[in-house]
């Protein structure tokens, strides 16, 4: 059974004013949980206590009364937070950094190496589309262009919960498509998500349970397909009838319905659907854009935190190192043997030579070859000194 990431229990906050008088209860005793791998729906309208929820999971703020846990330990514990990623509502970068600067600002706050910063910088940039613009000023960046970047940092440490707050807000259909299918390829990975929205058709898409809140207390919860069927109806897709089969089919509609009203009508697809069909269709006849360029994820973003997968991962790593040294001293090797059948060869050449020529100009020749000779050995020995 998965465990559980987030697990609220009688979680109440009250705001209070100066005079320490009770003067909002922004969330008033909630019970919720969240599994790993789960993709959950923090829904409600503005003032139902979304963000105070959120606020709390995060250890932003105290909770009045009741129990908090996060990946199993306290909200504001370090440890934690090292494990979450957080796309606020509003993408507060520092505009005067490029891309590239913004995500590896990010990166050093979780004491990544220089190296896996660029390393992760590469994939994120890739995986948001926006690796021709790593070197454009932030500030310089529409909303949505913001948004990818703000996603980008959101993951930058590889984290094991991901609360998202209005994920889509600014993109346009196809960014919003690409967030969607980036969320579920983070669930395939055995990533947590919470998302906070007010776009319920996206919600729909990608969500395994919600939370339905309203002034403070929780008004329904559960897994879309329970709240959403609609049990009392009856829907039956058919591929295209002819019409006598069609009309036979209604005179049974009509002989066991009593007069009760019914709707036949033919499929209709989501202005979604259709916009993102015309897109692939332009993608398919390599039509220019300067816009954003999606990407597949990043492939740091792992599986979890399975420490077998871990020690497999750096057992695998270790012999590719130790066959990289090998294969050095290999071409150092044949380097060198080379040479000497080189030289053995210049040599019988030189031997051969000497025996045609006169005494006096094999002598002289003779001399000539013996330096060559000895240069080359010098040559061979700082070879095999170096190997």
């Amino acid at each position: 059974m998965a465990d559980d990431v987030i697990r609220a229990v009688g979680l109440t906050k009250v705001f209070r004013d100066f005079w320490n008088r009770p003067k909002a209860r922004a969330v008033n005793q909630i019970d919720f949980t969240v599994k790993e791998g789960e993709v959950v729906g923090l829904l409600g309208p503005n003032g139902s206590g979304k963000s105070t929820t959120v606020k709390m999971i995060l250890g932003l703020l105290y909770p009045t009364s009741g129990q908090l846990s996060v990946l199993g330990k306290a909200p504001r514990a370090v440890e934690t937070k090292r494990e979450i990623g957080y796309l606020p509502e509003e993408s507060y970068l520092y505009k005067y950094l490029t891309a590239e600067e913004t995500l590896d600002f990010f990166g050093s706050l979780f004491n990544l190496s220089a190296a896996e910063r660029r390393n992760r910088i590469d994939q994120l940039l890739e995986m948001v589309g926006l690796s021709h613009a790593r070197h454009r000023r932030v500030g310089e960046f529409s909303k949505g262009m913001a948004r990818r970047i703000g996603l980008a940092q959101a993951m930058i440490n590889d984290p094991s919960l991901l609360i998202f707050d209005e994920p889509t807000s600014g993109l346009d259909p196809l960014g919003c498509r690409e967030v969607k299918d980036l969320i579920m390829e983070l669930k395939k990975r055995g990533k947590t998500v919470l998302i906070t929205s007010h776009l319920l058709s996206d919600v729909e898409d990608i969500c395994d349970r919600v939370v339905i809140l309203y002034g403070g207390k929780i008004r329904a919860q559960g897994s879309l397909n329970e709240l959403l069927t609609v049990s009392d109806s009856t829907r039956i897709v058919t591929p295209s009838l002819a019409p006598e089969v069609t009309e036979k089919v209604l005179n049974i509609l009509r002989e066991n319905l009593k007069g009760e009203e019914f709707v036949m009508d033919h499929p209709r697809r989501t202005l979604e659907e259709f916009f993102l069909d015309v897109i692939a269709e332009a993608k398919n006849e390599s039509v220019e854009t300067s816009g954003a360029l999606g990407g597949g994820i990043a492939e740091y973003l792992s599986a979890g935190k399975d420490e077998e997968s871990a020690v497999l991962e750096n057992l695998i790593a270790e012999p590719k190192a130790e066959h990289k040294r090998e294969s050095a001293e290999e071409a150092a090797a044949r380097q060198a043997e080379a040479l000497r059948k080189a030289q053995e060869a210049k040599v019988a050449e030189l031997t051969a030579n000497a025996e045609k020529k006169s005494p006096d100009k094999a002598d002289l020749q003779a001399q000539a070859d013996a330096e060559a000779l000895k240069a080359a050995d010098e040559k061979l020995n700082d070879i095999l000194k170096n190997r």
